[in-house]
């Protein structure tokens, strides 16, 4: 389980306070992540280390790219669209308005352009999986989440991973992809014990899961039957989530956090709050786009 000659480059000192749902867009090769508690939409451009972002007035915990110069974002209790052009938020509908303790948290979208958003209640298991179709319809997939997080599809699009990060669990579920449907939970990943929290993942084209741990100072690659496989070790002690990206999608982009550390915790981990990027050999699947 060691790691393979991999370079790690610090590639943003963007000292976010909560980094978080990192998304490539390969039609205008650009990463766009959130910083959840400054409200910010991050645009990131790799080929000239230049970050731009875009004030929303209120928590955004996920973003999936909608069509040119168009995000959709999850934010406190809603879902918005983001033009990328002007910076106008265009509010689509309130899902959760009436649970003030809630905040929406991870989500992306499935190969078919649906969009997938979960909610968090960190100290009750309150929150749920919503899954908003691109014919406007909004579907509640799961519930009795605590905090509801990183989410991804296999290869073949047969099973669907989530992870409540408060349980220390990441669950398989059976996906159909033709209606959406989810079933037969299981575990398929348990750190209960562990000193550190599977966060945001994504999934590479080998069927590998690829989970940030919260506290753990580390990405860690899963095989598909829920073995570690890999662990990367990082810099900064709360990596919050990661995608793939770049020419070849060959290219981790992990974005992490400094939220609640004390002084002496930022010490050990200076560059907390970062973008980083690991070259890998191995490809990640593309993003999907909210075909709606």
């Amino acid at each position: 389980m060691s790691s393979p000659n991999y370079h790690l480059d610090n590639v943003l000192a963007a000292r976010a306070r909560l980094g978080e749902g990192p998304t490539w867009d390969s039609t205008d090769k650009l990463l766009y992540w959130v910083d959840i508690y400054n409200h910010r939409v991050n645009q990131f451009n790799p080929a000239t280390g230049q970050n731009l972002f875009f004030d929303v007035k209120d928590v955004v915990g996920c973003i999936a790219v909608a069509g040119a110069n168009r995000l959709i974002m999850g934010q406190r209790d809603r879902l918005a669209f983001l033009n990328t052009q002007t910076g106008e938020v265009t509010p689509i509908i309130e899902v959760e308005a009436g649970m003030p303790e809630n905040r929406f948290n991870d989500g992306k979208c499935d190969p078919q352009g649906r969009f997938w958003f979960g909610s968090m209640c960190p100290n009750k298991s309150q929150g749920s999986l919503y899954r908003y179709d691109p014919d406007g319809s909004l579907h509640m997939m799961e519930t009795g989440l605590t905090i509801s997080n990183g989410l991804g599809w296999s290869p073949d699009e047969k099973t669907f991973y989530l992870t409540d990060s408060a349980h220390q669990k990441i669950y398989a579920y059976d996906f159909d992809a033709a209606t959406g449907n989810i079933s037969d939970r299981r575990i398929f990943v348990d750190l209960t014990g562990e000193s550190f929290y599977p966060d945001g993942l994504t999934i590479d084209s080998e069927g590998y899961i690829w989970s940030a741990m919260w506290d753990g100072w580390c990405v860690i690659r899963f095989h598909p039957k829920g073995e570690e496989i890999l662990r990367i070790q990082l810099p900064v002690q709360r990596p919050t989530s990661c995608t793939f990206g770049g020419e070849d999608l060959q290219t981790l982009y992990i974005t992490t956090a400094s939220v609640g550390l004390s002084e002496e915790e930022i010490q050990k981990s200076f560059y907390s709050g970062d973008l980083f990027a690991l070259q890998t050999d191995i490809a990640g699947l593309p993003t999907y786009d909210f075909l709606g």
